[in-house]
């Protein structure tokens, strides 16, 4: 893992965007996905291993979940379990899974959302996920061969692996891989958002992403830094109101806006 602190505004747009040309395509199309964290001294446990809080009991949970959630309108589509930890994962269960997006700028709005945070230094993770893909085992590797693709879908995992048990038992080693989770609402399409996960509720991402060699990086962004690329990101339209549609995400972002600065 690479790890560099930040000074600048234009040299956090370079290094954020840095390498997105894309050769074959003729495009500048990324293979990186961001994660903004409001404190650098932040890992990446998802929820479900946090303090090992919930691991034993991630069965129980998603039984339960899926359990009680049926009849809820949006739910009657729902067929496979990744469907179920992804609309689990956004509505704050639990899971194994955490949060990514394809856009820079919506990793950055998550660094600097929280105002009880803008006087730490923040970061964003950057993870090539074409590197992390190297790492799979060969059922998933295919199955991304055969469809074309550089991420999964819901759709994509079950033709590997129905449950979890069947996913975690693809390979000794640890891995990751990122899903693109089906649009649940308007929120998970203006978030620009796909899920990490990987195959054991206990594994760290944090751990595992830190002893990568190529592909990861870590950008440490100063909390003097940090009140510059808020108003700007709000200048540039990514606010609450935008990526959290309707009254609470309006809510959130006058409450944030018109809240005085700390001396």
């Amino acid at each position: 893992m690479q790890e560099q602190r930040v000074t600048t505004w234009l040299e956090l747009q370079d290094l954020l965007f840095g390498g997105s040309w894309n050769e074959p395509l003729g495009r500048f199309r990324t293979s990186f996905v961001f994660r903004g964290i409001p404190d650098a001294r932040l890992d990446l446990s998802a929820t479900l291993n946090r303090q090992g809080a919930f691991v034993r009991h991630e069965r129980d949970l998603l039984r339960a979940f899926r359990k009680y959630a049926r009849g809820v309108p949006g739910t009657a589509q729902l067929t496979s379990v990744w469907d179920w930890l992804a609309l689990a994962q956004h509505h704050g269960m639990p899971t194994r899974l955490l949060d990514w997006t394809f856009s820079p700028y919506v990793a950055l709005h998550f660094m600097t959302e929280r105002q009880d945070f803008l006087g730490e230094d923040g970061a964003v993770w950057c993870v090539d996920y074409h590197q992390t893909n190297q790492q799979l085992p060969r059922p998933l590797k295919e199955q991304l061969r055969l469809e074309g693709a550089d991420v999964f879908t819901a759709e994509m995992l079950e033709m590997v692996a129905v449950d979890l048990p069947t996913f975690d038992g693809l390979a000794e080693h640890p891995f990751v891989l990122f899903f693109e989770p089906p649009s649940l609402d308007a929120r998970i399409v203006n978030q620009f958002a796909l899920f990490s996960v990987m195959n054991g509720p206990g594994q760290s991402l944090n751990d595992f992403l830190g002893h990568q060699h190529q592909g990861v990086r870590r950008l440490i962004v100063p909390a003097s830094l940090k009140w510059e690329v808020r108003d700007k990101l709000d200048q540039a339209n990514i606010t609450e109101r935008v990526l959290f549609p309707g009254l609470d995400g309006l809510s959130r972002w006058l409450r944030r806006y018109y809240a005085p600065r700390p001396r």
